[in-house]
């Protein structure tokens, strides 16, 4: 609880294979995964095609405070007038800034973020850094941003081709 550990390893190693059997994702893998009952999972994967439709729309289908979820990407310097577009016509940024403020606005027990800094501005990367460092909320996530993963990581584990290599603990 409180603990934001950071995956990493080589390309194709598994990291978001990893993150989509956490998070109930259809995938074929060997072993045994247990979640406690109850427990909330809020998901950004890497994958953005999928957006599309009004802001308002999108907040009502996953039962977002629509108020808020508007207040959050105003915070993560979205501007008013793309709240009118559709989001198909939205940059890889905004399509992510979007998944990022669906995540912030979910009351959850754990995040998991697959490379939530893709696209995303060098401004909104410090405000995301900030916002996590200040609200420290159970994370897992995949970023080869090494000087994000070093400020907001508290753990790291390391995949290679055998597995897990080894976890480093207590960084901050």
């Amino acid at each position: 609880r409180g603990q934001r550990v950071v995956l990493r390893g080589k390309n194709g190693s598994g990291k978001s294979s990893v993150l989509k059997v956490i998070c109930g994702e259809p995938l074929s893998y060997d072993g045994i995964l247990q979640i406690s009952r109850g427990i909330k999972i809020s998901y950004v994967p890497q994958e953005l095609s999928f957006l599309r439709g009004s802001l308002s729309d999108y907040a009502d289908k996953n039962g977002l405070d629509e108020s808020l979820f508007k207040a959050v990407l105003r915070k993560m310097d979205f501007e008013r007038v793309q709240f009118e577009k559709d989001m198909k016509d939205f940059s890889g940024g905004q399509k992510k800034k979007v998944l990022l403020a669906r995540s912030l606005c979910e009351q959850a027990h754990l995040y998991v973020w697959d490379e939530p800094l893709n696209f995303v501005d060098l401004f909104s990367r410090i405000q995301m850094e900030e916002l996590l460092l200040e609200y420290r909320p159970t994370l897992l996530f995949v970023e080869h941003d090494e000087a994000f993963r070093e400020r907001v990581a508290t753990r790291r584990v390391s995949l290679s081709e055998r597995g897990l290599e080894k976890t480093e603990k207590d960084m901050q």
